[in-house]
């Protein structure tokens, strides 16, 4: 990642929503790393460490709120921002 440039790592399951957060991201600028799954994330971050995590609340395997919770129990990571987001609407 260049130290010039915010870096953004997407942590989504969904192809389509994730490919619309990456492209929105990149041409406002940001140098964007994306990951499917919270595992996968999890490793990206030791990897990349970005200035942004936006991350899915719903994930296959380990959930989103696990990644948050490891995320800010890691002292490399507990101080990178997280946007938690969700697709799922209220159900009456």
């Amino acid at each position: 990642m260049s130290a010039d440039v915010p870096s953004v790592l997407v942590v989504e399951d969904e192809p389509a929503q994730r490919e619309v957060l990456v492209y929105n991201l990149r041409a406002e600028g940001y140098e964007v790393v994306q990951a499917a799954d919270g595992d996968d994330g999890l490793v990206l971050v030791e990897e990349v460490t970005p200035d942004l995590i936006i991350l899915d609340w719903m994930l296959p395997g380990v959930s989103g709120i696990e990644v948050c919770r490891r995320l800010k129990a890691n002292t490399k990571s507990r101080a990178i921002p997280v946007i938690l987001l969700t697709a799922r609407g209220d159900e009456a």
